[in-house]
């Protein structure tokens, strides 16, 4: 085995070790913190607050982190600290007494571990780029174990109850935490810049990107493909289990739909060389208008195990076309601050005013709300189609703010 394959492999093994601590805690929050929630004894209103709250809080937050570490240079430290808070704030979360007690512990805890998010996706495609790896693969290993941590998570909360939900999601916090400490420090030099001593809000790196068409147009499209997804993260397993299945079964349906993504994940180069960015979104819009017209139409389990495999495009592939995008057409300086726009308009905002927007609709007419998401997916659609026709695939000049 050659050097170059060496360092490769050091820098491997260590991120997809840590994408895969860090989906554990995905695998069990996104099925089975709303079943925890309800256990907890929560109506549906409180429910989506919950669940948006750290949403609409990120969204200061991580950009934030983000500039840091474009101007850092070293990002370890920032995932160690914030795997650190996730973990003390899901302990905490774990016995809070009352409705505002659990909102404000969960908004610490997501906005905690969320932020890692972009973090570790900079490290990851840059690494991979530098080496010769393919990000996809590294990614593919968090796919690989939230299908597992959903499958497990079901039956646990089949065996325990909904009350054990939480304590999953404690499990995972652990085993990112030391998963962190194995990240190679890497990132770069700090990137130097004439804003560094300005307060965030006037920080010239996200408003540089934010000028051009082309990136609005991106974070429209890939953002609100992700939005699609409110009402399947935030009351699918509740909608199923109201329906009749066991937690085993939407564990193994999560499963199931996180397994598509693998795949996708696992070709991921190939797919984006051969569809492009833009239209490897456009494709996750029009696949997401079909999956929630067809979920609001409560459909039976025989449709719903094929229909989940519908997951590794409306979730995987627009993700991969996200990440693709950035790295086509955002200056590397810039990286960290693109990645983290993305994260806090697809995860942040655009999916927290969606997840209000289940939260109602559900409410007042169940499975029905899935009509909603389709409305949005539509749009993605339209977006991505638009900027197929407006960005030339090209690096964006991004021009200093004044």
């Amino acid at each position: 085995m050659s050097v170059i394959e060496d360092k490769a492999g050091a820098f491997a093994l260590p991120v997809a070790l840590f994408y895969g601590a860090l989906f554990v805690v995905y695998g069990m929050y996104v099925p089975f913190m709303p079943v925890w929630l309800d256990w907890k004894g929560l109506t549906a209103g409180e429910i989506s607050a919950v669940i948006a709250a750290p949403l609409f809080v990120r969204v200061l937050i991580t950009p934030a982190v983000a500039v840091v570490a474009d101007r850092s240079g070293v990002r370890r430290g920032h995932l160690i600290a914030l795997a650190w808070a996730a973990l003390a704030f899901v302990l905490v979360l774990a016995i809070a007494p009352s409705y505002w007690a659990i909102l404000i512990f969960a908004v610490l805890l997501m906005v905690s571990n969320s932020t890692i998010m972009p973090l570790i996706d900079t490290i990851a495609v840059q690494g991979a780029r530098a080496r010769g790896l393919d990000y996809g693969r590294l990614r593919f290993w968090g796919s690989l174990s939230f299908v597992a941590a959903s499958f497990a998570g079901g039956v646990a909360i089949t065996e325990f109850g909904g009350g054990a939900g939480i304590w999953l999601i404690a499990f995972g916090c652990a085993l990112t935490l030391i998963a962190a400490y194995q990240v190679p420090g890497v990132g770069g030099a700090p990137s130097p810049s004439a804003n560094a001593a300005q307060p965030f809000w006037k920080i010239a790196e996200p408003r540089e990107l934010l000028a051009r068409r082309e990136f609005r147009l991106f974070l429209i499209a890939a953002g609100l493909a992700q939005a699609a997804h409110a009402t399947f993260f935030t009351f699918g397993t509740i909608i199923w289990q109201k329906q009749g299945l066991s937690a085993a079964w939407c564990g193994t349906l999560w499963a199931i739909g996180v397994f598509a993504e693998v795949l996708l994940f696992t070709f991921s180069g190939r797919v984006a060389a051969k569809f492009g960015a833009v239209r490897l979104i456009a494709i996750a819009g029009l696949a997401s208008i079909i999956r929630w017209l067809t979920l609001a139409s409560d459909p039976s389990l025989a449709i719903l195990v094929p229909l989940q495999l519908l997951h590794g495009v409306t979730y995987g592939a627009s993700h991969i076309g996200a990440m693709h995008f950035i790295h086509d057409a955002v200056p590397r300086d810039r990286a960290a601050s693109a990645q983290a726009l993305y994260a806090t308009v697809s995860a942040g905002v655009a999916m927290g005013i969606a997840t209000l927007i289940a939260g109602y609709f559900y409410a007042e007419a169940g499975p029905l709300s899935y009509v909603a998401m389709a409305v949005i997916a539509t749009v993605s659609l339209c977006a991505a189609v638009r900027l197929m026709q407006t960005w030339n695939g090209g690096v964006l000049i991004v021009r200093e703010a004044s």
